[in-house]
């Protein structure tokens, strides 16, 4: 099967890309490196000849809500009015668990407009919601860190691998459509900070880890769980501890 991924050379996508490979499949990557604007469609025409299903694991580049949300509605319009063009069957969309139970985060309010264009469009399409990545402790020390210390919001997390992601989307990605929107979710929930320590420990990094209670409404939601499954999720294996050991661990740089 001839699959696009849209945000293909990002972390999921590339996941989403060894997924298909690995099963056979003839993988498309939709990016600005290869040659494709999902806002404005170029190279899109060329990119989804032949192609059956679109997976968009793309992202905004920006965490502002207008700007956000003006990129994800469009580029995902985009990839319905070109994927209708070249008789694409389906599409499979990424968002977030927890994104419809959370106000005054921009991005999620980016997200959830995403969804509301996806799901509005011409192409049958699914939603899976996936809970924060194990990469996410990485991603977190990045921007907090300063010199010796990363200040780590204090937050209950259900985390999963995003390679069990990027394979659970191409999963979804080979059969028809059964239900709009799937939750995805680690077998165990976490802790953020203890996420983040064990971290710098894999990477032999001297970090001093400092939980950061968030105000307001948003840092409540981090600290309730309100960013995990509440209801019936696919439950994807490895847990933090055993990923931490993995190679893949090891991908993101401190």
């Amino acid at each position: 099967m001839r699959i696009a991924v849209a945000g293909g050379t990002g972390v999921v996508g590339t996941y989403v890309v060894d997924a298909a490979l690995a099963a056979g499949h003839e993988p498309v990557v939709l990016s600005r490196r290869r040659g494709v604007d999902l806002i404005t469609g170029q190279g899109l025409d060329q990119a989804l000849e032949g192609v059956e299903v679109v997976i968009d694991v793309s992202n905004s580049g920006t965490v502002d809500r207008r700007k956000a949300t003006d990129y994800f509605t469009l580029a995902t319009s985009t990839l319905q009015e070109f994927g209708v063009r070249h008789h694409v069957d389906r599409s499979v969309a990424l968002s977030i668990v927890g994104v419809d139970r959370i106000s005054g985060n921009g991005y999620f309010q980016a997200k959830l407009a995403q969804e509301r264009a996806a799901l509005s469009g011409p192409l049958p399409t699914t939603i899976v919601r996936a809970t924060q990545f194990h990469e996410f402790a990485a991603q977190m020390i990045a921007r907090t860190r300063i010199g010796p210390v990363a200040l780590v919001p204090v937050m209950k997390v259900q985390p999963v691998a995003a390679r069990s992601v990027g394979k659970i989307l191409l999963e979804v990605a080979c059969r028809p459509p059964t239900q709009p929107i799937m939750e995805v979710a680690g077998p165990k929930h976490e802790s953020l900070v203890e996420m983040a320590r064990e971290t710098a420990a894999r990477h032999q990094c001297r970090l001093w880890c400092i939980s950061l209670p968030v105000p307001g409404s948003g840092g409540r939601a981090m600290r309730d769980g309100s960013q995990c499954p509440t209801g019936s999720a696919r439950i994807a294996g490895p847990d933090f501890a055993t990923w931490v050991r993995s190679d893949d661990a090891l991908a993101p740089s401190l």
